[in-house]
Parts: C-alpha cells; structure tokens; sequence
C-alpha cells in the first residue's frame, strides 16, 4: 500500500498515512463553515493508527457540536491551515482535510451532512465563467 502525504500551506506541518482512504463527505454545519472559512467542508476518514505527523506540532482545538458531540480540530500553528478532526466517539479516525493532501485525486466524495444548513450561494454552476491560471485585470 502506497504512502499517502500532506500538509499545511506554509510546509511547518507534514502528515503521512498507510492505509485504506474512506470516502469524502461534505459537511455544511456552522462550525465547519467557520473553520475552512468557505461554504463547506470536505474531509477524508482514515484509520487514526496509520495516520503519523511526520513534521511539526498540530495545535488542537476542542468543541462541542450541534450534534452535541466534541470534536478536536487540529491545524497549522504557524499558517493556520486545518489538517485533520477527531472524536471521542470514533477513537479509532481522524477526519483529514481534504485540502491538506498532496494528491487530490485520491478525494472521492459519496455524501453531504448537515445539508440543512447548507448556504444558498454555495452551489457551483457549471455556467460560471472558470479561468484556468487566474484572471487577468
């Protein structure tokens, strides 16, 4: 099994992982909202065990959810990047960010949560202008 690898924006925090990659969900709650700072969050379960920081100290923050659940959600101290969430429910795996691995093409996403929460402007039509490189001004 190949080893998987990622990281935070500024290189300070690296993480790498053995083992199968679940499928991505989407999750449009409040707090996830606030901690991407964008219209969801996309992350990843993958088995806690397998899962190593291989460069850096995450540092953790711990909050109850809507769900009435506490989550951990660990990110860069340096560049603030979210990397990966945790529960006391689930000891057993870590919610990586899907932004945080080095390969995207490994991201399958199967389902949305919280989609009462879902914003209305958060639907992307394929009839947006898209500009491969950046736009010109």
């Amino acid at each position: 099994m190949p080893t998987i690898t990622g990281g935070c924006l500024c290189g300070a925090l690296r993480w790498d992982y053995s083992g199968t990659v679940g499928p991505a969900a989407y999750c449009h709650c409040s707090d996830c909202r606030r901690i991407t700072g964008s219209a969801f969050n996309i992350s990843v379960p993958v088995e806690a065990a397998a899962f190593r920081i291989i460069k850096g100290t995450p540092r953790g923050f711990a909050k109850l959810s809507d769900a009435g659940v506490e989550l951990t959600r660990y990110f860069c101290p340096d560049c603030g990047s979210p990397i990966f969430g945790s529960s006391p429910r689930h000891p057993e795996t870590f919610y990586v960010k899907a932004g945080s691995f080095d390969d995207p093409g490994l991201i399958r996403p199967s389902h949305q949560s919280w989609t009462q929460s879902r914003v209305a402007w958060s639907s992307i039509s394929t009839e947006l202008p898209g500009f491969a490189k950046g736009r010109s001004y």
